[in-house]
């Protein structure tokens, strides 16, 4: 019977030793065991072929957003950390230290007007609305935009429905949708203009005003109230159809961010379109792009135009449309937008 103890004993000293050394081996080789992985669903069990066995995981959510990949999430592209500045403010809010001396110097010095900023902005924020704080921490959103240019390249691309399915849709100057629906959708939540450009939106729409010079901000404060503004430096829509309580004024610190670091002064300024897009990349954590660049067979018009040949925004002196397209294609390469053609 003592025997009998003794050999049951050593059996189970024996297997004791066993389980110890193999637990042992198994850390050394980097197998995690099975039970202790934790229950989340993104870790895998690692295959016995790696020759580093690490956990496979799917992507993880940026830490800027509750996206799966977040514009401003850092380290993701070098290029584009050298360019893009958080800390910039893409609208005018009425505070006083909305834009820094030198940005409102070069920004006087694109076209000359009358007044001062100070008295304009104060005019035009009695009759606007400062944007209201965003009060949801952006870590707990994803905002999913869409910035539709007009380029000719839209014709049959039947994006419509695409561009419809995202959570803010942005587009500018005349973009036409009735009777392009198909190719180009029909949603605007954000419509960038400027007074030689406006047109009336529809109900729910922000009018986002990209000021060229301070009598762009005294025409929008005179569209929205009494129409005096007939004339800037042609004529003009002196009355605008837009909710008053929407209305967003491109910073213009901000346009010279955007020409200083993303254009990089090619140019005499940004066009509506590039601003449009960095805008965005400021306001939004995923941002896809239709409609920018010549068509297919080098063509810029615009795609309600019958002459596929105007080729007006290449043309113009003011704005570099090549260099403007290697930045756009550039954050596409990068990763920070979805480019459509």
């Amino acid at each position: 019977m003592m025997l009998r103890r003794k050999l049951y004993l050593g059996v189970l000293l024996g297997a004791i030793l066993f389980l110890m050394i193999a637990a042992h081996t198994i850390q050394k080789a980097g197998i995690v065991p099975i039970t202790v992985l934790p229950s989340h669903h993104n870790v895998k069990i690692p295959t016995m072929n790696q020759t580093q066995l690490h956990p496979i995981t799917e992507p993880r959510r940026g830490h800027s957003c509750s996206c799966t990949s977040c514009i401003a999430d850092a380290g993701v592209s070098m290029w584009f950390d050298q360019h893009y500045d958080h800390k910039q403010k893409p609208y005018l809010t009425g505070r006083h230290d909305d834009i820094d001396l030198p940005s409102l110097k070069w920004w006087l010095s694109l076209q000359s007007s009358d007044g001062t900023i100070e008295d304009v902005t104060k005019k035009m924020f009695k009759i606007i609305s400062p944007p209201p704080k965003d009060k949801i921490p952006r870590q707990n959103q994803c905002r999913k935009c869409a910035v539709v240019g007009n380029s000719g390249n839209l014709s049959k691309s039947k994006n419509g429905a695409l561009i419809d399915s995202h959570s803010a849709v942005f587009r500018m100057n005349k973009a036409v949708t009735v009777g392009y629906e198909e190719d180009v959708g029909n949603r605007t939540t954000h419509h960038f203009l400027y007074p030689e450009s406006a047109i009336d939106l529809r109900p729910g729409v922000h009018l986002v005003l990209l000021p060229f010079k301070l009598k762009d901000m005294q025409w929008l404060s005179s569209a929205l109230s009494t129409g005096e503004i007939k004339m800037t430096y042609m004529r003009v829509k002196n009355l605008v159809k837009a909710e008053k309580d929407k209305v967003m004024v491109v910073n213009p610190a901000f346009f010279k961010y955007t020409h200083d670091k993303w254009t990089e002064r090619h140019g005499r300024y940004p066009s509506t379109g590039i601003v449009a897009i960095i805008f965005a990349l400021h306001l939004c954590d995923e941002v896809s792009v239709f409609g920018y660049g010549a068509d297919k067979q080098g063509n810029w018009h615009h795609y309600w135009e019958n002459n596929r040949y105007a080729g007006a925004f290449r043309k113009t002196g003011v704005h570099n449309a090549d260099f403007e397209t290697e930045i756009i294609h550039r954050l596409s390469t990068e990763g920070k937008i979805k480019l459509y053609r």
